[in-house]
């Protein structure tokens, strides 16, 4: 059965840092990739960015683009979301899912199949 869980969540004023991580347990289907996606109430979910597990690639949504870096640790089957610059629209809960290798490119939520329970991350003006 896999497993995704976030942590490092929390409350920042702009400006500042947080880093999200995502523990992923019971995957064995192959290739994979890993991607952070945000919602908020009353909102779609958006993809913030992923990262293939083979060969690292990564992806950004435009928002993430030079503010948030998306890293993993395959030792420890975990991927990092490091959000710098944050700003009070960067408030959301984060998930992080996991989905097929080579889907990541999209930032889709469709293409992803296993989800985590999130956390919240608040920015403050």
């Amino acid at each position: 059965q896999v497993h995704l869980v976030e942590s490092g969540g929390g409350s920042v004023q702009a400006g500042g840092s947080l880093r999200l991580s995502c523990a992923v347990s019971g995957y064995t289907y192959g290739s994979y990739c890993i991607a952070w996606f945000r919602q908020t109430p009353g909102k779609e979910r958006e993809g913030v960015a992923s990262i293939e597990r083979d060969d690292g690639a990564p992806s950004y949504a435009d928002f993430a683009k030079g503010r948030f870096t998306i890293s993993q640790d395959n030792a420890k089957n975990t991927v990092y979301l490091q959000m710098n610059s944050l700003k009070p629209e960067d408030t959301a809960l984060y998930y992080c899912a996991v989905g097929r290798a080579g889907y990541g490119w999209f930032l889709l939520p469709v293409d992803f199949n296993y989800w985590g329970q999130g956390t919240q991350v608040t920015v403050s003006s």
